[in-house]
Protein backbone atom coordinates (compact mmCIF):
# COMPACT_ATOMS: atom_id res chain seq x y z
CA UNK A 1 0.00 0.00 0.00
CA UNK A 2 1.70 3.37 -1.06
CA UNK A 3 1.99 5.92 1.63
CA UNK A 4 0.54 8.90 -0.39
CA UNK A 5 -2.46 6.61 -1.97
CA UNK A 6 -6.11 7.14 -1.03
CA UNK A 7 -6.79 4.31 0.87
CA UNK A 8 -3.34 4.61 3.07
CA UNK A 9 -4.88 8.36 3.78
CA UNK A 10 -8.04 7.15 4.93
CA UNK A 11 -6.40 4.05 7.32
CA UNK A 12 -4.26 7.30 8.75
CA UNK A 13 -7.56 9.33 9.56
CA UNK A 14 -9.40 6.44 10.58
CA UNK A 15 -6.67 5.60 13.49
CA UNK A 16 -6.31 8.99 14.15
CA UNK A 17 -9.71 9.28 14.86
CA UNK A 18 -9.92 6.42 16.74
CA UNK A 19 -6.67 7.19 18.79
CA UNK A 20 -8.82 10.83 18.87
CA UNK A 21 -11.61 9.01 20.59
CA UNK A 22 -10.50 6.84 23.32
CA UNK A 23 -8.22 10.32 24.59
CA UNK A 24 -11.36 11.88 24.39
CA UNK A 25 -13.15 9.27 26.11
CA UNK A 26 -10.20 8.85 28.98
CA UNK A 27 -10.19 12.47 29.32
CA UNK A 28 -13.97 12.67 30.04
CA UNK A 29 -13.98 9.70 32.52
CA UNK A 30 -10.84 9.96 33.90
CA UNK A 31 -8.28 12.54 34.04
CA UNK A 32 -8.04 15.87 33.20
CA UNK A 33 -11.75 16.68 32.81
CA UNK A 34 -13.21 15.66 36.12
CA UNK A 35 -10.64 17.12 38.14
CA UNK A 36 -10.74 20.57 36.13
CA UNK A 37 -14.32 20.88 36.50
CA UNK A 38 -14.17 20.46 40.26
CA UNK A 39 -11.71 22.59 40.45
CA UNK A 40 -13.80 25.07 38.18
CA UNK A 41 -16.44 24.85 40.19
CA UNK A 42 -14.81 24.63 43.69
CA UNK A 43 -13.38 28.39 43.17
CA UNK A 44 -16.86 29.94 42.44
CA UNK A 45 -17.77 27.75 45.33
CA UNK A 46 -20.35 25.88 43.33
CA UNK A 47 -21.59 22.46 44.46
CA UNK A 48 -20.70 19.99 41.60
CA UNK A 49 -20.61 16.21 41.90
CA UNK A 50 -18.19 14.82 39.03
CA UNK A 51 -19.38 11.24 39.20
CA UNK A 52 -21.67 11.11 36.81
CA UNK A 53 -19.13 11.79 34.41
CA UNK A 54 -17.30 8.61 35.40
CA UNK A 55 -20.30 6.57 34.43
CA UNK A 56 -20.08 4.74 30.66
CA UNK A 57 -23.20 7.06 29.70
CA UNK A 58 -21.71 10.06 30.53
CA UNK A 59 -18.87 9.66 29.02
CA UNK A 60 -20.07 8.58 25.71
CA UNK A 61 -21.97 11.28 26.04
CA UNK A 62 -19.67 14.21 26.39
CA UNK A 63 -17.24 12.11 23.83
CA UNK A 64 -19.77 12.15 21.32
CA UNK A 65 -20.83 15.81 21.42
CA UNK A 66 -16.85 16.78 21.10
CA UNK A 67 -16.49 14.01 18.18
CA UNK A 68 -19.59 14.49 15.80
CA UNK A 69 -17.74 18.57 14.63
CA UNK A 70 -14.22 16.51 14.27
CA UNK A 71 -15.91 13.88 12.39
CA UNK A 72 -17.61 16.01 9.99
CA UNK A 73 -14.55 18.23 9.88
CA UNK A 74 -12.18 15.02 8.57
CA UNK A 75 -15.00 13.86 6.25
CA UNK A 76 -15.37 16.89 4.44
CA UNK A 77 -11.63 17.30 4.29
CA UNK A 78 -11.62 13.70 2.61
CA UNK A 79 -14.44 14.14 0.62
CA UNK A 80 -13.18 17.71 -0.59
CA UNK A 81 -11.31 16.69 -3.61
CA UNK A 82 -13.50 13.65 -4.46
CA UNK A 83 -16.31 16.00 -4.98
CA UNK A 84 -14.19 18.66 -6.53
CA UNK A 85 -12.71 15.60 -8.98
CA UNK A 86 -16.57 14.12 -9.64
CA UNK A 87 -17.44 17.63 -10.46
CA UNK A 88 -14.84 18.31 -12.86
CA UNK A 89 -15.57 15.18 -14.34
CA UNK A 90 -19.10 15.71 -14.98
CA UNK A 91 -17.81 19.08 -16.84
CA UNK A 92 -15.62 16.78 -19.04
CA UNK A 93 -18.38 13.93 -19.86
CA UNK A 94 -20.63 16.97 -20.35
CA UNK A 95 -18.07 18.63 -22.99
CA UNK A 96 -17.48 15.83 -24.28
CA UNK A 97 -21.21 15.09 -24.82
CA UNK A 98 -21.07 18.28 -26.65
CA UNK A 99 -18.38 17.41 -29.32
CA UNK A 100 -15.49 19.46 -27.21
CA UNK A 101 -12.74 16.92 -26.74
CA UNK A 102 -10.13 20.20 -25.27
CA UNK A 103 -11.17 19.53 -21.94
CA UNK A 104 -8.48 18.73 -19.56
CA UNK A 105 -8.36 18.27 -15.47
CA UNK A 106 -4.88 20.20 -13.80
CA UNK A 107 -3.64 17.81 -10.48
CA UNK A 108 -0.46 17.72 -8.47
CA UNK A 109 -1.95 14.21 -6.61
CA UNK A 110 0.34 11.53 -6.81
CA UNK A 111 -2.62 9.02 -5.57
CA UNK A 112 -5.27 7.20 -6.71
CA UNK A 113 -7.14 9.98 -7.99
CA UNK A 114 -4.50 11.82 -9.41
CA UNK A 115 -3.90 8.54 -11.50
CA UNK A 116 -7.51 8.64 -12.75
CA UNK A 117 -6.93 12.51 -13.53
CA UNK A 118 -4.24 12.08 -16.10
CA UNK A 119 -6.06 8.41 -17.51
CA UNK A 120 -9.13 11.34 -18.30
CA UNK A 121 -6.43 13.61 -19.64
CA UNK A 122 -4.52 10.32 -21.97
CA UNK A 123 -8.28 9.76 -22.82
CA UNK A 124 -9.41 13.49 -23.83
CA UNK A 125 -5.78 13.72 -26.07
CA UNK A 126 -6.58 10.66 -27.53
CA UNK A 127 -10.27 11.40 -28.81
CA UNK A 128 -8.96 14.80 -29.85
CA UNK A 129 -6.40 12.69 -31.72
CA UNK A 130 -9.07 10.61 -33.53
CA UNK A 131 -11.35 13.93 -33.91
CA UNK A 132 -8.82 15.12 -35.76
CA UNK A 133 -8.16 12.52 -37.98
CA UNK A 134 -11.75 12.14 -38.61
CA UNK A 135 -12.19 15.73 -39.32
CA UNK A 136 -9.56 15.26 -42.26
CA UNK A 137 -10.77 11.93 -43.48
CA UNK A 138 -14.24 13.42 -44.02
CA UNK A 139 -12.92 16.33 -45.64
CA UNK A 140 -10.72 14.42 -48.04
CA UNK A 141 -14.15 12.36 -48.31
CA UNK A 142 -16.09 15.68 -49.09
CA UNK A 143 -13.21 16.60 -51.49
CA UNK A 144 -13.54 13.44 -53.92
CA UNK A 145 -17.50 13.00 -53.62
CA UNK A 146 -17.28 16.79 -54.85
CA UNK A 147 -14.98 16.45 -57.75
CA UNK A 148 -16.45 13.07 -58.74
CA UNK A 149 -17.47 13.17 -62.69
CA UNK A 150 -20.66 11.00 -61.01
CA UNK A 151 -23.78 12.32 -59.78
CA UNK A 152 -24.45 11.57 -56.23
CA UNK A 153 -27.58 12.00 -54.45
CA UNK A 154 -28.52 11.03 -50.93
CA UNK A 155 -32.41 11.00 -50.00
CA UNK A 156 -34.51 9.61 -47.00
CA UNK A 157 -37.04 7.99 -46.42
CA UNK A 158 -39.41 10.61 -47.23
CA UNK A 159 -37.47 11.23 -51.01
CA UNK A 160 -35.70 14.56 -49.56
CA UNK A 161 -32.57 15.03 -50.42
CA UNK A 162 -29.74 14.90 -47.66
CA UNK A 163 -26.87 15.35 -49.88
CA UNK A 164 -26.03 16.18 -53.33
CA UNK A 165 -22.49 16.92 -54.74
CA UNK A 166 -21.38 19.53 -57.50
CA UNK A 167 -22.05 17.19 -60.54
CA UNK A 168 -25.90 15.78 -59.32
CA UNK A 169 -26.57 20.09 -58.78
CA UNK A 170 -25.22 20.62 -62.33
CA UNK A 171 -27.56 17.38 -63.62
CA UNK A 172 -30.72 18.20 -61.95
CA UNK A 173 -30.71 21.76 -60.56
CA UNK A 174 -28.61 24.00 -62.71
CA UNK A 175 -25.76 24.39 -60.09
CA UNK A 176 -28.35 25.32 -57.38
CA UNK A 177 -28.59 23.56 -54.12
CA UNK A 178 -30.80 21.06 -53.62
CA UNK A 179 -30.65 19.70 -50.11
CA UNK A 180 -34.21 19.64 -48.37
CA UNK A 181 -36.19 19.43 -52.03
CA UNK A 182 -37.82 16.33 -52.87
CA UNK A 183 -35.90 14.30 -55.28
CA UNK A 184 -38.99 13.03 -57.34
CA UNK A 185 -40.30 16.14 -59.07
CA UNK A 186 -36.67 17.37 -59.75
CA UNK A 187 -36.29 13.93 -61.69
CA UNK A 188 -40.37 14.40 -63.10
CA UNK A 189 -39.58 17.80 -64.48
CA UNK A 190 -35.69 16.91 -65.83
CA UNK A 191 -36.31 13.68 -67.20
CA UNK A 192 -39.04 11.06 -67.18
CA UNK A 193 -36.55 7.84 -68.11
CA UNK A 194 -34.66 8.47 -65.11
CA UNK A 195 -37.88 9.16 -62.57
CA UNK A 196 -39.43 6.06 -63.87
CA UNK A 197 -36.17 4.16 -63.34
CA UNK A 198 -35.74 5.85 -60.12
CA UNK A 199 -38.87 5.03 -58.94
CA UNK A 200 -38.57 1.75 -60.27
CA UNK A 201 -35.51 1.23 -57.95
CA UNK A 202 -33.38 -0.30 -60.12
CA UNK A 203 -30.21 -0.33 -61.87
CA UNK A 204 -30.07 0.20 -65.22
CA UNK A 205 -28.49 2.71 -68.72
CA UNK A 206 -30.75 5.36 -69.37
CA UNK A 207 -30.81 8.07 -72.68
CA UNK A 208 -31.35 11.96 -71.00
CA UNK A 209 -31.48 14.32 -73.62
CA UNK A 210 -29.15 17.77 -72.63
CA UNK A 211 -28.78 21.05 -74.15
CA UNK A 212 -26.07 19.43 -75.58
CA UNK A 213 -27.54 16.52 -77.17
CA UNK A 214 -28.59 12.89 -75.64
CA UNK A 215 -26.44 11.61 -73.22
CA UNK A 216 -26.66 7.93 -71.73
CA UNK A 217 -26.21 7.83 -68.21
CA UNK A 218 -25.75 4.22 -65.82
CA UNK A 219 -28.34 4.47 -62.98
CA UNK A 220 -27.16 2.54 -59.74
CA UNK A 221 -28.99 2.94 -56.39
CA UNK A 222 -28.60 1.13 -52.66
CA UNK A 223 -30.53 1.33 -49.63
CA UNK A 224 -28.92 1.29 -46.57
CA UNK A 225 -28.86 3.02 -42.85
CA UNK A 226 -27.65 6.61 -41.92
CA UNK A 227 -27.80 7.28 -37.90
CA UNK A 228 -30.55 4.60 -37.40
CA UNK A 229 -32.67 6.30 -40.34
CA UNK A 230 -33.23 4.57 -43.59
CA UNK A 231 -31.82 6.19 -47.08
CA UNK A 232 -30.93 5.53 -50.63
CA UNK A 233 -28.40 6.33 -52.74
CA UNK A 234 -29.09 7.52 -55.94
CA UNK A 235 -25.37 7.36 -58.57
CA UNK A 236 -25.55 8.66 -62.18
CA UNK A 237 -22.62 7.85 -63.83
CA UNK A 238 -22.12 9.10 -67.52
CA UNK A 239 -21.33 6.76 -70.45
CA UNK A 240 -21.55 7.99 -73.18
CA UNK A 241 -18.04 8.03 -74.11
CA UNK A 242 -17.39 4.49 -72.92
CA UNK A 243 -20.10 3.03 -74.63
CA UNK A 244 -19.04 4.86 -77.98
CA UNK A 245 -15.47 3.40 -76.99
CA UNK A 246 -16.87 -0.17 -76.46
CA UNK A 247 -19.44 0.23 -79.71
CA UNK A 248 -16.42 1.03 -81.87
CA UNK A 249 -15.10 -1.76 -80.17
CA UNK A 250 -17.60 -4.37 -81.26
CA UNK A 251 -17.94 -3.12 -84.15
CA UNK A 252 -14.50 -3.60 -85.04
CA UNK A 253 -14.72 -7.23 -83.82
CA UNK A 254 -17.86 -7.62 -86.02
CA UNK A 255 -15.59 -6.74 -89.00
CA UNK A 256 -13.34 -8.77 -88.35
CA UNK A 257 -15.36 -12.30 -87.25
CA UNK A 258 -17.72 -11.66 -90.36
CA UNK A 259 -14.53 -10.98 -92.54
CA UNK A 260 -12.72 -13.88 -90.92
CA UNK A 261 -16.58 -16.21 -92.19
CA UNK A 262 -16.61 -14.74 -95.10
CA UNK A 263 -13.39 -15.27 -96.44
CA UNK A 264 -13.42 -18.93 -94.85
CA UNK A 265 -16.09 -19.53 -97.49
CA UNK A 266 -15.52 -17.46 -100.33
CA UNK A 267 -12.49 -18.84 -100.92
CA UNK A 268 -13.21 -21.98 -101.15
CA UNK A 269 -16.25 -20.97 -102.83
CA UNK A 270 -14.66 -19.37 -105.51
CA UNK A 271 -11.53 -22.11 -106.15
CA UNK A 272 -14.77 -24.18 -106.57
CA UNK A 273 -16.40 -22.19 -109.13
CA UNK A 274 -13.05 -21.99 -110.82
CA UNK A 275 -12.51 -26.21 -110.89
CA UNK A 276 -16.62 -26.12 -112.10
CA UNK A 277 -15.42 -23.76 -114.68
CA UNK A 278 -12.58 -25.72 -115.93
CA UNK A 279 -14.03 -28.86 -115.85
CA UNK A 280 -17.34 -27.99 -118.03
CA UNK A 281 -14.67 -26.59 -120.46
CA UNK A 282 -13.14 -29.45 -120.82
CA UNK A 283 -16.21 -31.51 -121.02
CA UNK A 284 -15.74 -33.41 -117.85
CA UNK A 285 -19.10 -33.45 -116.38
CA UNK A 286 -19.02 -36.48 -113.86
CA UNK A 287 -17.43 -34.49 -111.31
CA UNK A 288 -19.42 -31.01 -111.77
CA UNK A 289 -22.08 -32.19 -108.75
CA UNK A 290 -19.78 -32.83 -106.46
CA UNK A 291 -18.17 -29.46 -107.12
CA UNK A 292 -21.77 -27.82 -106.99
CA UNK A 293 -22.34 -29.67 -103.55
CA UNK A 294 -19.21 -28.20 -102.10
CA UNK A 295 -20.44 -24.77 -102.85
CA UNK A 296 -24.36 -25.40 -101.71
CA UNK A 297 -22.21 -26.73 -98.37
CA UNK A 298 -20.26 -23.38 -98.08
CA UNK A 299 -23.82 -21.02 -99.16
CA UNK A 300 -25.34 -23.22 -96.30
CA UNK A 301 -22.75 -22.36 -93.69
CA UNK A 302 -22.89 -18.28 -94.65
CA UNK A 303 -26.42 -18.81 -94.27
CA UNK A 304 -26.85 -19.92 -90.47
CA UNK A 305 -23.57 -17.87 -89.32
CA UNK A 306 -25.36 -14.57 -90.68
CA UNK A 307 -28.55 -15.86 -89.26
CA UNK A 308 -27.10 -16.14 -85.56
CA UNK A 309 -26.09 -12.72 -86.22
CA UNK A 310 -29.86 -11.79 -86.94
CA UNK A 311 -31.27 -13.46 -84.06
CA UNK A 312 -29.13 -11.26 -81.83
CA UNK A 313 -30.65 -8.12 -83.82
CA UNK A 314 -33.55 -8.74 -83.95
CA UNK A 315 -34.38 -10.31 -80.95
CA UNK A 316 -38.11 -9.15 -80.21
CA UNK A 317 -39.73 -7.92 -76.87
CA UNK A 318 -40.66 -11.39 -75.46
CA UNK A 319 -44.50 -12.14 -74.60
CA UNK A 320 -45.55 -13.30 -71.05
CA UNK A 321 -47.58 -15.90 -71.53
CA UNK A 322 -48.32 -18.84 -68.57
CA UNK A 323 -46.10 -22.39 -68.98
CA UNK A 324 -46.50 -25.31 -67.64
CA UNK A 325 -43.22 -26.61 -66.46
CA UNK A 326 -44.12 -30.33 -66.79
CA UNK A 327 -44.97 -29.72 -70.99
CA UNK A 328 -42.53 -27.12 -71.48
CA UNK A 329 -40.18 -29.25 -70.42
CA UNK A 330 -41.27 -32.26 -72.53
CA UNK A 331 -40.96 -29.92 -75.99
CA UNK A 332 -37.77 -29.25 -74.27
CA UNK A 333 -36.62 -33.00 -74.23
CA UNK A 334 -37.65 -33.12 -78.25
CA UNK A 335 -35.00 -30.53 -78.73
CA UNK A 336 -31.99 -31.70 -76.84
CA UNK A 337 -30.80 -33.98 -74.46
CA UNK A 338 -30.66 -34.20 -70.64
CA UNK A 339 -31.28 -35.50 -67.42
CA UNK A 340 -33.86 -34.04 -65.19
CA UNK A 341 -32.75 -33.41 -61.30
CA UNK A 342 -35.77 -33.48 -59.27
CA UNK A 343 -39.76 -33.14 -60.18
CA UNK A 344 -41.01 -29.94 -62.40
CA UNK A 345 -42.51 -27.22 -60.37
CA UNK A 346 -46.74 -27.73 -60.31
CA UNK A 347 -46.65 -23.74 -60.01
CA UNK A 348 -47.07 -21.87 -63.34
CA UNK A 349 -44.09 -19.71 -64.84
CA UNK A 350 -44.67 -16.79 -66.80
CA UNK A 351 -42.51 -16.22 -69.52
CA UNK A 352 -41.78 -16.13 -73.26
CA UNK A 353 -41.59 -19.78 -74.23
CA UNK A 354 -40.37 -19.83 -77.87
CA UNK A 355 -37.62 -17.56 -76.58
CA UNK A 356 -36.38 -19.66 -73.25
CA UNK A 357 -36.75 -22.64 -74.74
CA UNK A 358 -34.04 -21.51 -77.48
CA UNK A 359 -32.06 -19.67 -74.80
CA UNK A 360 -31.89 -23.38 -72.97
CA UNK A 361 -31.71 -25.33 -76.04
CA UNK A 362 -28.14 -22.94 -76.50
CA UNK A 363 -27.25 -23.43 -73.10
CA UNK A 364 -27.29 -27.19 -73.45
CA UNK A 365 -25.65 -27.28 -76.82
CA UNK A 366 -22.67 -25.85 -75.49
CA UNK A 367 -22.97 -28.42 -72.46
CA UNK A 368 -22.57 -31.36 -75.33
CA UNK A 369 -19.95 -29.67 -76.68
CA UNK A 370 -17.76 -29.23 -73.46
CA UNK A 371 -16.61 -32.71 -73.98
CA UNK A 372 -19.26 -33.75 -71.31
CA UNK A 373 -20.22 -36.92 -70.71
CA UNK A 374 -23.63 -36.81 -72.49
CA UNK A 375 -25.72 -38.55 -69.57
CA UNK A 376 -23.81 -35.92 -67.16
CA UNK A 377 -25.57 -32.82 -68.82
CA UNK A 378 -28.18 -31.96 -66.61
CA UNK A 379 -31.05 -29.40 -65.72
CA UNK A 380 -32.88 -28.49 -62.67
CA UNK A 381 -35.52 -26.10 -62.06
CA UNK A 382 -36.64 -24.75 -58.74
CA UNK A 383 -37.43 -21.59 -56.76
CA UNK A 384 -35.02 -19.68 -54.88
CA UNK A 385 -35.73 -15.21 -53.60
CA UNK A 386 -38.57 -14.68 -56.06
CA UNK A 387 -37.12 -16.37 -59.00
CA UNK A 388 -37.69 -19.54 -60.91
CA UNK A 389 -33.78 -20.83 -60.89
CA UNK A 390 -32.97 -22.92 -64.04
CA UNK A 391 -29.67 -24.33 -63.94
CA UNK A 392 -27.89 -26.25 -67.00
CA UNK A 393 -24.76 -28.44 -65.61
CA UNK A 394 -22.13 -30.27 -67.24
CA UNK A 395 -19.01 -32.64 -66.65
CA UNK A 396 -16.63 -31.09 -68.85
CA UNK A 397 -13.33 -29.37 -67.78
CA UNK A 398 -14.94 -25.95 -67.14
CA UNK A 399 -13.68 -22.49 -67.87
CA UNK A 400 -11.09 -20.91 -66.80
CA UNK A 401 -11.54 -17.29 -64.93
CA UNK A 402 -10.04 -15.26 -67.63
CA UNK A 403 -12.81 -16.66 -70.16
CA UNK A 404 -15.63 -16.45 -67.63
CA UNK A 405 -15.30 -13.07 -67.42
CA UNK A 406 -15.74 -12.83 -71.25
CA UNK A 407 -17.81 -15.92 -71.97
CA UNK A 408 -21.39 -13.82 -72.03
CA UNK A 409 -20.02 -11.35 -73.94
CA UNK A 410 -21.37 -11.71 -77.70
CA UNK A 411 -18.58 -12.65 -80.77
CA UNK A 412 -16.41 -14.30 -77.54
CA UNK A 413 -15.65 -17.76 -78.53
CA UNK A 414 -12.86 -20.29 -77.71
CA UNK A 415 -13.96 -22.76 -80.49
CA UNK A 416 -12.24 -23.04 -83.97
CA UNK A 417 -16.02 -22.87 -85.39
CA UNK A 418 -17.70 -20.80 -83.01
CA UNK A 419 -19.51 -17.78 -83.65
CA UNK A 420 -19.75 -16.72 -80.07
CA UNK A 421 -23.80 -15.81 -80.51
CA UNK A 422 -25.00 -18.89 -78.29
CA UNK A 423 -24.34 -17.64 -74.61
CA UNK A 424 -24.70 -13.87 -75.79
CA UNK A 425 -28.15 -15.06 -77.31
CA UNK A 426 -29.57 -16.72 -74.07
CA UNK A 427 -27.73 -13.54 -72.03
CA UNK A 428 -30.09 -10.93 -73.91
CA UNK A 429 -33.03 -13.37 -73.45
CA UNK A 430 -32.65 -13.57 -70.13
CA UNK A 431 -31.94 -9.69 -69.29
CA UNK A 432 -35.13 -9.27 -71.77
CA UNK A 433 -37.18 -10.96 -69.34
CA UNK A 434 -36.02 -9.12 -66.44
CA UNK A 435 -33.42 -12.12 -64.87
CA UNK A 436 -30.03 -12.87 -64.87
CA UNK A 437 -27.65 -15.60 -66.32
CA UNK A 438 -24.93 -16.64 -64.73
CA UNK A 439 -22.03 -18.89 -65.18
CA UNK A 440 -19.58 -20.60 -62.60
CA UNK A 441 -17.09 -23.81 -62.38
CA UNK A 442 -18.14 -26.68 -60.40
CA UNK A 443 -16.77 -28.24 -57.81
CA UNK A 444 -15.46 -31.29 -58.87
CA UNK A 445 -15.10 -30.37 -62.38
CA UNK A 446 -17.68 -29.01 -65.37
CA UNK A 447 -19.40 -25.58 -65.61
CA UNK A 448 -23.05 -24.70 -64.38
CA UNK A 449 -25.28 -22.30 -65.98
CA UNK A 450 -27.60 -20.54 -63.63
CA UNK A 451 -30.79 -18.94 -65.40
CA UNK A 452 -33.04 -16.50 -62.43
CA UNK A 453 -36.55 -15.19 -63.91
CA UNK A 454 -38.48 -13.34 -61.93
CA UNK A 455 -42.14 -14.98 -60.80
CA UNK A 456 -43.82 -11.92 -62.11
CA UNK A 457 -43.33 -10.62 -65.66
CA UNK A 458 -41.59 -7.53 -65.15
Amino acid sequence: MRMKSLEGRMALMTGVASATGALVYAAVTEWPLPQLLAEAFGFLQVPFDSGWLRTPTGGLLITVTILVPVALWLGGRMAHPILRLVRALEGAVASYRDGDFGFSIATRRHDELGDLVRLHNQLGQTLREQRQHLVQRELLLDTVVQQTPVALVLTDAHDHITYANIAARQLFNEGRAMEGERFGPLLEADSSALHDIVRSGRDALVPVMLEGGEETYHVTQRNFRLQGRAHRLHLFRRMTREISRQEVATWKRVIRVISHELNNSLAPISSLAHSGAELARRGDLDRLPAVFEGISERARHLHHFISGYADVAKLPAPRMEAVCWKDFLDALAMHARFSLEGAPPQREAHFDATQVEQALINLLKNAHESGSDPDAVSLKVGEHAGHWHIEVADRGPGMRDSVLQQALLPFYSTKRSGTGLGLALAREIVEAHGGQLRLDNRRHGGLRVSMLLPFAPG
